[in-house]
């Protein structure tokens, strides 16, 4: 086990929680931050790791106090901060004529605006400890790293996803704004751009043949993603293997910006 430390938003389900199981077998130390309190609890039971392993700490993104706190939390019980997933996130179904603007406003405070919140507090920590150091000479290799969950909606839209989309458009943005701040410093930031994922938030169409035939129509690979496929790209980012790359969004689609028409689903291949 490493004194590597992370913190994971968007914690208790979906890929916020295989980041969190593959981020555990990897060494590190994990503090999970999550609005559902229960689901995070039950999460981090199912973990059957210990407090000096794995924490949950309740947090809504959106709320500059939860905010805080998730962060005055991972300091007063591991010490430091060396990786930040911010993977919270959520969609309300909506165009411009029927998405409310309290819905819209929802949609960006958590997607965006809870992205940058945590980022800020989450990277003056990260500098004044990169401050205090007397060697700064390589900077570039050190491990501090923040990863953007993002989408392939940051570049292709869904016209009733309207707010989801501009969110995920927004967030690749930050990306790279940050990234270009925090250089100096050697703290990398990247995205990930999953495609379908097998999560919560894909259920709805899991169950239904005509839904998921229209997925893989669209995905060259023919299927959705697992969600530990997602965190194996998220672990890559955040370890040295990854010291020269920031800046980026990786897209893991299955092929999906790739094409720019459907493919025919052989008829082999069951939903």
């Amino acid at each position: 086990m490493s004194d590597r430390v992370v913190i994971i938003t968007g914690a208790a389900n979906g890929i916020g929680l295989a980041c969190v199981r593959r981020f555990l077998e990897d060494g590190y130390k994990v503090v999970m931050g999550d609005l559902d309190e229960a689901a995070g609890a039950q999460a981090l039971s199912d973990l059957g790791v210990d407090e000096k392993r794995a924490i949950f700490v309740p947090c809504d993104v959106s709320k500059t106090l939860d905010v805080h706190n998730l962060v005055a939390e991972t300091q007063n019980v591991f010490g430091h901060i060396d990786v930040l997933i911010n993977n919270a996130g959520i969609a309300i179904k909506g165009g411009a004529l029927d998405l409310s603007a309290e819905d819209f406003d929802r949609v960006l405070s958590v997607n965006l605006r809870g992205a940058f919140l945590v980022s800020k507090a989450v990277i003056q920590n990260m500098v004044e400890e990169i401050e205090q150091r007397e060697d700064r000479s390589r900077l570039a290799d050190r491990p501090y790293s923040i990863i953007n969950m993002s989408s392939v909606n940051d570049t292709v839209a869904l016209p009733d996803y309207l707010a989801y989309s501009i969110s995920k458009g927004g967030l690749k943005q930050m990306t790279k704004a940050l990234a270009l701040e925090l250089a100096p410093f050697g703290i990398r930031v990247n995205a990930i751009g999953p495609g379908s994922v097998k999560t919560a938030m894909l259920g709805h169409v899991v169950g239904e043949s005509e839904a998921m035939n229209r997925i893989k129509a669209r995905t060259p690979l023919g299927r959705v993603a697992q969600a530990d496929e997602v965190a194996s790209v998220a672990a890559f980012l955040a370890s040295e293997d990854a010291s020269y790359v920031t800046g980026e969004t990786i897209y893991v689609d299955g092929g999906r910006l790739a094409l720019n028409y459907t493919m025919p689903l052989p008829m082999s291949q069951e939903p």
